[in-house]
């Protein structure tokens, strides 16, 4: 029996790797996530360059069932650039690029079915890129599955990254499929690597996932093929793995047998309600924080989030804060609408601040270029860890689809996790940082001590002035909204996003077709 599109997910039991949480655990099933589950090992993956090439492995060697969730895939991408021969292929003998290696893949392995659901609204964001998403889903293999995912309000995005394969190996994290994201943690400075399909450079960005096996693999699988469900009225049946996916040689295990949290957000529709694990867990860890809260995010804008972290600076002896951020947005009316929020958390967080315990900071590579942080993960003492899709803005705590995953320990993991961080925006070691951060004894003075001052490092964010555009844009929230819980959507049926991008695709492909049709009448005309 299929489940109905409108119910919500029911508190599981402990069962098949699932548990209801520890003594003291922040972990709360229906509350501050939706399942906690073990993995049986966990991979912390530092930037795309890296991810891509354990991505190639995991997808060769899949026999049953790939299923990708994204905010967006480029089939263009080149996964290894500058790697490529003569006939396009990698080093592994596969094509580079994504679309086609997804159908090589398909092609040696008689079983294997690929699932790809992209939000619909990446059609209006990139409307260039439908055009290899339909030449894949109409002349690929018919197993390999395609679809546009609509299910959501008016103006909300579908922002989860998920990678599942065999429904025993899983990724989430922050890091999409497509163009733009390769980097490596050098961050060199116009590295031609970072090549768009346009020929143009990239500039240095920073992001963040993770890998899994075990039943919290699985568990990720199962929220996957319920996103499929929603969009598409299709159930996908659980794969028959009597060969579990095995661990890739070449990614480095970071822990073994970890209690895994998987939170969600997911926006009121249809006569469902909000879900906003994601927010509940930011807020209590926040709410635990002893001694610090380190956090990478694309923003920081979320208002009841910057609110909790404003309570924690007014105590005498709360934790530390530093915040890792990019200089500014990818373009002016992004800057405007999120950037003036942040310069408003600042000024209220500097308020608030007893004994300088808070710093914003954006890293710089060996040139002073900014580097884009597209991480979006929070750091609490050695206790908690979490990362994922969600962003520090409302849209992540409740407009958006997100999912978050997150441990309680162990410590080590999780210091270890910080270190490596700080070391790569700081250019040093890791036992170079943990040295100073251990006769510095606070996290901030660490920092300052081994900070430079030009080149690679941190750079302060001070608050930028208003524009009378983001002003408005900052107090009308127009571009990061969000809902409450309690309140809901309209279930009538009249124009869905599903519709605007239907519409856009034929607005798109009649656009083509016309630019086309001129190219062959001027070369007649030339004749």
């Amino acid at each position: 029996m299929k489940p109905d599109r409108t119910e919500t997910t029911p508190k599981p039991s402990v069962a098949d790797g699932q548990d209801s949480g520890k003594a003291g655990s922040i972990f709360e099933p229906s509350e501050t996530c939706w399942r906690v589950a073990r993995a049986d090992r966990i991979s912390l993956i530092v930037d795309a360059a890296d991810y891509f090439r354990v991505l190639r492995k995991v997808f060769i060697a899949a026999r049953k069932e790939l299923l990708l969730i994204g905010w967006d895939f480029g089939f263009e991408l080149e996964m290894l650039p500058g790697e490529s021969d003569e006939n396009g292929n990698a080093p592994d003998g596969f094509p580079n690029q994504l679309g086609d290696f997804i159908e090589a893949v398909v092609e040696q392995s008689p079983d294997l079915h690929v699932y790809l659901l992209k939000w619909n609204g990446a059609v209006l964001a990139a409307p260039g890129a439908i055009l290899p998403s339909l030449a894949l889903a109409t002349f690929g293999s018919d197993r390999i599955h395609f679809a546009l995912d609509g299910y959501h309000p008016f103006g909300a995005c579908h922002h989860q990254k998920i990678v599942v394969a065999d429904d025993s190996l899983a990724f989430c994290g922050g890091i999409d499929a497509t163009e733009e994201r390769w980097d490596t943690s050098d961050h060199e400075p116009d590295d031609p690597r970072r090549v768009g399909k346009d020929g143009t450079l990239s500039g240095p960005w920073h992001d963040v996932t993770s890998a899994m096996t075990g039943p919290a693999a699985s568990a990720l699988a199962e929220l996957s093929r319920m996103r499929w469900y929603r969009a598409n009225d299709e159930e996908l049946k659980r794969p028959d793995i009597s060969d579990p996916m095995q661990w890739p040689e070449t990614l480095d295990t970071d822990a073994t047998d970890v209690k895994v949290a998987i939170a969600r957000t997911e926006p009121p529709y249809d006569g469902s309600p909000l879900t906003n694990e994601i927010e509940k867990l930011y807020l209590r860890s926040i709410e635990v924080a002893e001694k610090t809260i380190y956090i990478e995010s694309q923003y920081f804008a979320a208002e009841k989030i910057c609110a909790a972290l404003v309570k924690r600076l007014e105590e005498r002896d709360g934790p530390e804060l530093v915040v890792i951020n990019p200089h500014e947005a990818q373009s002016q009316l992004e800057d405007d609408a999120m950037n003036v929020l942040r310069s408003r958390m600042i000024e209220r967080l500097n308020a608030a601040d007893q004994g300088g315990r808070f710093r914003i900071y954006y890293p710089a590579n060996s040139a002073g270029e900014p580097i884009y942080i597209h991480a979006k993960l929070m750091i609490v003492d050695d206790r908690i860890l979490r990362l994922g899709s969600s962003n520090l803005n409302d849209r992540s705590m409740g407009f958006d689809t997100e999912c978050d995953i997150a441990a309680e320990g162990p410590g080590k993991l999780i210091a270890e996790f910080r270190s490596r961080l700080l070391s790569e925006h700081l250019d040093v070691s890791p036992d170079t940082f943990d040295k100073a951060l251990q006769e510095q004894g606070k996290l901030i003075a660490a920092i300052e001590n081994l900070n430079a001052s030009d080149g690679r490092g941190l750079r302060e964010i001070p608050p930028d002035n208003e524009s009378w555009r983001g002003s408005f844009l900052a107090d009308t929230r127009l571009l990061d909204p969000r809902y409450l819980p309690g309140q809901t959507t309209s279930t009538g049926e009249g124009l869905r996003p599903r519709h605007l991008a239907m519409i856009a695709g034929v607005v798109v492909l009649g656009y083509l077709g016309w630019k086309a049709w001129n190219v062959r009448r001027n070369k007649r005309s030339r004749r």
